[in-house]
Formats: C-alpha cells, sequence, structure tokens
C-alpha cells in the first residue's frame, strides 16, 4: 500500500503503530477498559496469604476486578485485601466473599464476590466488608489437622502400602498365587497389562450400557429428560441455590471449628441412646396404666360441674369462716398449740421406736401364748389359755364376794383332815401371811408347779427376741412340795398310766 499517496508520512505510520501496540498491550495485561471508574473496595480476611497483587476478582464466574493490595489489618493478626472492581454492577453492605482456588492451569486462588441484596444500602467506594462477611479456603494441611495423629500414620502407612504394591514385584512364594500373565511384574505394570486387556471388558460394559436403555430403548432417554428438567429447575431457581450453598459451606466450617466437641458428643450418643431405649421402654410399659388413669379421669370429669354445683352453697357458708377476722382468730388460738405439737413431735420420734418393740412383743410373742392350749388333763377346756384367763377372773370376782356382795377377798374352804396345807404369801384380812388348811388326802402335786423362788428376770434380751414360751412343758407340774419346778409330770386322773401312791 502506498501511504504516502494516501497523504501519510512514514513517521506518522510509525506514531499510528506505536499507537495501536500500546492500546493492545494495556488491554492484554491489564484486562480493563481505559479511563472507566472503579469501586474500590477494602475486605478483612484470617489470611491474605493466599492472594497477591493482580489476582482476579469474580461475580458469577466473570472477572470484574482485581486485587490490588495485600496487608495487615490495623495492629491485628487480620489481613486486609483491597480490591478493583468495575463500577458497572452495585455493590451492597451484605455482600460477601470468598477466597477459592482457580482452576489448576490458571494457578493461585481468586476472589469470589457476591454482590448482596438489592434490599440492602449500597456499598461506598473504599468500604469495607467485616470478617463475618468472608470465608477462607480450607486447605488440605487443615483437614489433615483435625485428623487424630494416629489416622494421619495409618494414612501414611496406606499410602506407603500402596506405593510399595504398585513397585515392588513379588517374591517366589507370591508369584505362585498370581497368573502365569502376571508372574514377576510388579502391580503397576500387572495394572498395564489389565488395560491392555481391558477390550473385552469394555465391550461387555457397552452391553451394560445398552440394557441401560431399557426394552424399548427409551429408559436412558426419559431419565435424562428427567434429569434436565430437575437441572431446568434448579437453573430457575440459581438465586436461591447460590445463597444455600454458601450458607452450607459457611455451616460445615462452623462444624470444622467445633470438631472437638462434635466428638465428644458424637462418643455420647451411644450411652445417650442406651438410657433413651431403656426410658422408652419404662414409658410403653406406663401406657396402659395412664391410659386406665385418663379413662378414669374422662369419668370424673363428667361428674364435675355437678360436684361444683353441688359445692357453691358450701362455698357460700365456708367464705365466712375463712375471712380475715375469722382466720386471724383461729390463728390467734392456734399459735400456742403449735409450741407444743413441736414439743410433742420431737418426743415421738424417741417413742415410736419403744413403742414398735411393745408392739413386735404383743405380736410375736404375747398374743401368740395367749393362743396356746393348756393340757391340763381332765380339767382342760380345751380352748386358748386367754379365754381362760378372762374366764376364770369371772369366777374369781363371783367367789371373792361376801355374804353381804362387797367383799374383796377370795375365800376357800376346805374341809378337815390329817393333812395340812402351807399356802404360800396371800392378803389375808389385809396382812400380806401365809395361809394354812388341813385335807382329808396328800396332795399329789400343783398345777402349774410353783418354785420356790421367782424366776429370774433377764433383761438384756429384747421381748420380741424371745421365744413363745412352751406352757405344757416340765416346768409347768410341780411335786406337792414344790421342790423342783422342773419335776416330770404326774400322770393325770384321766391317764391310765397314772399310779395311785
Amino acid at each position: 500500500m502506498n501511504w504516502e499517496a494516501r497523504g501519510l508520512s512514514p513517521l506518522k505510520v510509525c506514531l499510528v503503530g506505536i499507537v495501536i501496540f500500546i492500546v493492545a498491550a494495556y488491554f492484554i495485561f491489564t484486562k480493563a477498559l481505559p479511563f472507566t471508574s472503579h469501586y474500590t473496595i477494602n475486605a478483612v480476611v484470617r489470611s491474605s496469604s493466599l492472594l497477591e497483587p493482580g489476582s482476579p476478582v469474580r461475580i458469577g464466574g466473570v472477572t470484574v476486578g482485581k486485587v490490588s493490595s495485600t496487608g495487615r489489618y490495623r495492629r491485628t493478626d487480620l489481613s486486609l485485601v483491597t480490591m478493583e472492581v468495575d463500577s458497572g454492577g452495585e455493590i451492597h453492605r451484605d455482600a460477601t466473599i470468598q477466597i477459592r482456588p482457580r482452576l489448576f492451569l490458571e494457578g493461585n486462588f481468586y476472589v469470589q464476590l457476591a454482590p448482596g441484596t438489592p434490599s440492602s444500602p449500597a456499598l461506598r467506594s473504599g468500604g469495607t466488608i467485616p470478617l463475618a462477611h468472608t470465608t477462607d479456603p480450607v486447605q488440605i494441611d487443615q483437614v489433615f489437622d483435625a485428623l487424630p495423629s494416629t489416622v494421619r500414620r495409618d494414612l501414611q502407612k496406606t499410602l506407603a502400602g500402596l506405593g510399595t504394591a504398585f513397585g515392588a514385584k513379588p517374591t517366589a512364594a507370591q508369584d505362585k498365587q498370581l497368573l502365569k500373565a502376571v508372574r514377576g511384574l510388579t502391580g503397576g505394570q500387572a495394572l498395564n497389562r489389565v488395560f491392555n486387556n481391558s477390550t473385552a471388558a469394555l465391550r461387555d460394559s457397552g452391553l451394560d450400557a445398552q440394557a441401560l436403555t431399557g426394552t424399548d430403548g427409551t429408559a436412558l432417554a426419559k431419565s435424562i429428560s428427567g434429569f434436565a428438567k430437575a437441572s431446568t429447575g434448579l437453573t430457575r431457581a440459581d438465586k436461591q441455590l447460590g445463597p444455600l450453598i454458601d450458607d452450607f459451606d459457611r455451616t460445615l466450617q462452623a462444624t470444622a471449628a467445633q470438631q472437638q466437641s462434635l466428638r465428644a458428643t458424637v462418643a455420647l450418643l451411644g450411652p445417650t441412646a442406651r438410657d433413651a431405649n431403656t426410658a422408652f421402654a419404662s414409658l410403653s410399659h406406663s401406657f396402659p396404666a395412664t391410659q386406665k388413669f385418663s379413662d378414669n379421669f374422662a369419668q370424673g370429669l363428667r361428674q364435675l360441674p355437678a360436684t361444683i354445683q353441688a359445692a357453691y352453697p358450701w362455698l357460700a357458708q365456708a367464705a365466712p369462716l375463712e375471712s380475715k377476722s375469722e382466720l386471724l382468730g383461729l390463728l390467734r388460738e392456734l399459735q400456742p398449740a403449735t409450741g407444743s405439737l413441736a414439743g410433742l413431735t420431737a418426743q415421738e420420734l424417741k417413742f415410736l421406736p419403744d413403742i414398735n418393740k411393745f408392739d413386735t412383743c404383743i405380736t410375736k410373742v404375747f398374743i401368740p401364748t395367749g393362743n396356746l392350749v393348756v393340757n391340763d388333763g381332765s380339767l382342760s377346756s380345751g380352748e386358748p389359755n386367754y379365754q381362760e384367763f378372762w374366764q376364770a377372773m369371772t369366777a374369781m370376782a363371783g367367789a371373792s364376794q361376801g355374804s353381804d356382795g362387797n367383799g374383796g377377798l377370795l375365800r376357800l374352804w376346805a374341809s378337815g383332815g390329817p393333812f395340812s396345807v402351807e399356802s404360800g404369801q396371800t392378803n389375808y384380812y389385809g396382812n400380806i401371811d401365809t395361809g394354812f388348811g388341813n385335807l382329808p388326802a396328800k396332795p399329789t402335786a400343783t398345777r402349774p408347779g410353783f418354785p420356790n423362788k421367782v424366776p429370774p428376770l433377764n433383761r438384756s434380751v429384747a421381748c420380741e427376741k424371745e421365744p413363745v414360751p412352751n406352757v405344757n412343758g416340765p416346768a409347768s407340774y410341780g411335786p406337792a412340795d414344790g421342790s423342783h419346778p422342773d419335776a416330770k409330770a404326774p400322770a393325770l386322773p384321766n391317764d391310765p398310766t397314772r399310779k395311785i401312791p
């Protein structure tokens, strides 16, 4: 082309070329339009080591700016990231950022910016996004740090074992257990052999894929169509899915931050589940009784209106008695008794154990003794001795009456004879003395036996622990002279073995 014919000198052509080169270089390296304004946004993050000046800032996958600088946020351990964003879209105060890894070929990290909701006020240029609205990516070393040391050692052993399996050759003993085609090969070489011989397997996989289409050949198409409809629905809800995924990401980060508490909670789930099963079983057993109570309560509710109606007259009469004047008077009358009642309560704490011992003695010893039948030969009544006791009291009350009916002494008349009888100490006309009498025949024995002295009283053994006495034992008989209370019982009158002296 003849530039001189067009009126352009070689100098002008060079200058135009230089200008075009500068503009092209600007677009290539800055990726921004000249003479356009930018937002300057600051964001507080935990660490900015993943970013560097020039890292892209993206909204919905589209680059809208870049990181201009990073540094320390005031005098804290946090970092401040300064970004320049094109002013084409408005940024709101509830905007959030996430530091995310770029594609493998891109390298480094980028800032994912969510501009916020339209209802929130706009964020002015130079504004700061707080730490609560920023998220750092979880690195692989952080994941490993969250694992216990034992798990990390096991993972190292697993990787070392995989390396040995792929790189080491089998021993002679191991070769005997392998197919001939892979004997003497390492695990990696044997795996390559498998790939070389995978044609038949892929052919079978093709048959499986063909079977996925169904008998009519439309099953897979219908599945894909349904998946497409589901994807379309998700696309329509992309505005809701974005915040949902962001919230889910925050939830996972919060869960990772509370991993120690979560482990302790999981460790307690087993005992809690066992206790819950026991509680549920007890609750299940209580349902029948609860249902029965509910049925009875429901029946009682039917009578409740009538009961309330019948209580109105009583309430009308009780209201004056419960008035302030009446209650105060009652309290004044009861106040002296309160102190005495407290003292009575304190004394009852001492009295009740003693009365309990007395009651036990009555029920275990006294009453069983009274229920025994005394074997008194021909004089036996066959009735419990407690009945004979009261009958004897009645007989003695009748025998003790004098001729005028006012006597208080028991008078026994005996006919004369050659045998003298001495009684014990009795109240003989007001004097404690020994009585004498004469009988026509010599007494053979006394029933019950009369000992020469009062039996000893053993106070070291509680009454309730004593055995029931044997009222028909040897001690219930004795010789006429009372020489020994444990003498052998003589033959009774109705006993054919009795020997008459």
